[in-house]
């Protein structure tokens, strides 16, 4: 298949925001009529013929017309063009590139890159829309090359060309004066790589300045290029330098141009039936201390998960509100060496920074994350395979071993999902998919991962030599894998593809890392934005078609808030105030509905005997909601991103049971009686009667919290006698 461009309006904006900066440079004469002042000593040159005066005049009118600030001082003459991801930020860079050439006849121009993902990904690109372009602007010749040091020709020839030249190149080879762009070198009649470079006058294009040219040195590097000027493109700007053109998150949302968001949060359901601990962090400044996470009941007994700083000796039976589950447990060491970051609870349990005590195995999370996405994903297949259209769904991962061991045995997700998926595609309802994607399970999911001299895979940042291996497969293959004839469905990869890659059928993210992560929000979202494409190379812009699904372990109110606050951190976006109905967790039962028939506007005091007040209790208990079990809930809601805000709308949920282990039980006659001032003879008495122990069973300390809530609304109608 081959996937086919359009050109969309506000694309060709950006394009034009650019080249209006130039207003009043005179069109170079092409071919043999190439006047002299464009040739140097060693090939042809970019040349400039205004000032900077016009092209400050230029700015400002481009600045106006796209509802901009108006900047001064060009900085190096540096414009920087914002546009959200999955918009085609490539694609616009490109096609100035073109334009520029057609207007100006500029021909010599450097892409800079952060590192090996983001390198490929504009190779991919620059290939697939060759095509494109050549018929757009009457095949005029272009060739475009990755810099590699050990074949310098590639520079002298980018030097000595007429033609449309594009060098793609990461910072990391020639921010270092050890460098072998910066080194004489005799295939150069002695010069250096970068003499050829700067006598070419190019203009540079930087892909995602915030890693690119970040540090002074960066700088530094990107100056030595000697640019005629620097165009830096970005949806997560850290410094908007001289902006032209700007696409916010929140226009691309509501023109439709990238896929709309919704959220799968998959979470335990806490039952507080065990002593918790996790901790978050440690720290040696004044006194070693250290905050830590866990289960505290308040003045009423309802317990709630809340973060505490403690030092070393604090007890945390006191602090968790006098709670036996604690009861002797002390933080008797705080550790804060670096790489070794744990505190030691009574002597005997140590917590690990990040890790917790008392918590539920964290793999029936994943694995139900996992399951969530398969079921997800199929049930996209049974409606979009119809259409021509191939779902992928993408795993981020912390920890390469978690997928692949180092003798290319299975790890745990690769376990987990090849259960899940074997169970799933068995259904009934999925028998359509088993016929339409007959290969073996094994074939379905894969993933990409560097590997060392003997071929074991590890974990890289996505800018070593390593990783080139890695993202030529990804790369290369970007139509492969949007064919039905590829059977590749599922993508595993480490974090490295946090940025640089993107496939257009990308449906489904699931995040499988610790809360610790640096994975951000708008990271998790960003590869998968863009609008999906048939098995022609169509573009579908069907809003209903275009839905991405996050499958997460943090709640909808995390997610929108951590988005929201990224987006207006990276962009700048004033979002407004927030409406009231927006943003709010429904909750599976609400306490106070449990006891509102018990709460009229007056309550009238009436004297009551011991046996009647134990019958009214016993029937108001019958009453009360069930108590479910502890389990692993998952919920689904609409991500919406709008001007007033970044808001969500529930839309579904499940639950499964987490466990069929009993937990410790807790003296129940004693607390109840405790908190509502009844003898336990009493409250034996309303407990067997109400007919719900078993509730007590399934969660002891909900049922705890819901049963002296009931009694103490009963007692508030009554005096005994």
């Amino acid at each position: 298949m081959k996937l086919k461009f359009i050109q969309q309006d506000f694309q060709t904006d950006a394009v034009d925001a650019v080249c209006a900066l130039f207003d009043g440079q005179q069109r170079r004469i092409g071919g043999d009529g190439l006047e002299p002042e464009y040739f140097t000593g060693i090939g042809a040159a970019n040349v400039l013929h205004i000032d900077d005066e016009k092209i400050i005049e230029n700015m400002h009118s481009v600045q106006r017309k796209n509802h901009l600030p108006l900047t001064d001082g060009l900085q190096g003459r540096q414009f920087s063009i914002e546009m959200e991801t999955g918009t085609g930020k490539t694609y616009v860079y490109t096609k100035t590139i073109y334009e520029l050439n057609c207007r100006y006849g500029f021909t010599k121009f450097i892409i800079v890159v952060p590192g090996v993902a983001v390198r490929e990904g504009v190779c991919k690109s620059l290939q697939i829309t060759q095509e494109h372009f050549a018929l757009l602007y009457d095949h005029v010749p272009c060739r475009y090359f990755i810099y590699n040091s050990g074949k310098l020709w590639d520079v002298r020839r980018f030097a000595a060309s007429a033609n449309i030249e594009i060098m793609i190149i990461n910072i990391d080879a020639f921010r270092k004066a050890e460098n072998v762009i910066n080194r004489e070198n005799d295939k150069l009649n002695g010069d250096t790589a970068l003499s050829y470079i700067r006598a070419a006058n190019p203009i540079v294009i930087i892909d995602e300045p915030q890693s690119v040219d970040n540090t002074p040195k960066a700088r530094e590097a990107v100056a030595s290029l000697h640019p005629m000027c620097i165009f830096r493109y970005s949806a997560t700007h850290r410094e908007k330098v001289n902006l032209l053109y700007r696409l916010t998150p929140v226009d691309a949302c509501q023109m439709g141009l990238v896929k709309q968001i919704c959220v799968s949060t998959v979470r335990a359901e806490a039952g507080f039936n065990k002593p918790y601990i996790r901790l978050l962090s440690v720290s040696d400044k004044n006194g070693f201390r250290a905050r830590i996470e866990m289960d505290i009941a308040d003045k009423n007994g309802r317990v709630s998960r809340r973060a505490v700083t403690v030092r070393q000796d604090a007890d945390l039976y006191r602090l968790s509100g006098d709670r036996s589950l604690y009861q002797n447990c002390k933080v008797s060491g705080i550790d804060c060496t670096p790489g070794k970051e744990q505190i030691e609870i009574s002597g005997a349990d140590r917590v690990l920074l990040g890790k917790a005590m008392g918590d539920i195995d964290r793999n029936r999370i994943r694995r139900a994350q996992i399951r969530r996405t398969i079921e997800v994903h199929f049930e996209k297949e049974l409606l979009y395979t119809k259409k021509g259209i191939k779902v992928l769904s993408l795993f981020f991962i912390d920890e390469v071993r978690k997928y692949r061991g180092e003798e290319g045995s299975a790890g745990i997700y690769a376990r987990m999902f090849e259960e899940a998926y074997k169970e799933l595609i068995a259904l009934p309802r999925y028998a359509v998919l088993r016929h339409f994607f007959p290969s073996d399970v094994s074939a379905v999911h894969g993933g990409y991962f560097s590997q060392d001299k003997k071929g074991r895979c590890k974990n890289t940042r996505g800018d070593s030599r390593d990783d080139s291996d890695t993202y030529h497969t990804i790369m290369k293959d970007k139509e492969w894998l949007l064919s039905f004839a590829c059977p590749l469905r599922f993508i595993f990869s480490h974090s490295a593809l946090k940025e640089g890659w993107d496939n257009p059928n990308v449906f489904q993210v699931c995040t499988l890392m610790e809360q610790k992560s640096a994975l951000t929000a708008r990271q998790k979202v960003g590869r998968g934005l863009r609008l999906c494409v048939d098995q022609n190379g169509e573009r579908i812009e069907d809003r209903n078609v275009n839905l991405l699904h996050i499958i997460a372990d943090e709640s909808f109110a995390e997610f929108a808030h951590r988005l929201q606050t990224e987006i207006a951190e990276e962009t700048g976006v004033k979002f407004g105030i927030l409406q009231s109905d927006q943003g709010v967790v429904q909750t599976d039962f609400k306490e106070e509905a449990a006891v509102s028939f018990l709460r009229p506007e007056r309550a009238v005091l009436v004297p009551i005997s011991e046996e009647e007040l134990i019958e009214r209790c016993a029937e108001a208990l019958r009453g009360m909601p069930p108590v479910p079990k502890e389990r692993i809930v998952t919920q689904t809601a609409e991500i919406r991103i709008e001007q007033p805000g970044v808001s969500y709308i529930e839309r579904e949920g499940q639950a499964v049971p987490l466990s069929e282990n009993l937990p410790p039980l807790p003296d129940l006659l004693r607390i109840i009686g405790a908190r509502t001032l009844l003898k336990r003879t009493a409250v034996f008495e309303i407990l067997r009667r109400s007919g719900r122990l078993e509730d007590f069973l399934n969660n002891p300390q909900r049922f705890l919290e819901n049963a002296a809530e009931i009694i103490l609304g009963v007692r508030g109608f009554f005096t005994r006698k």
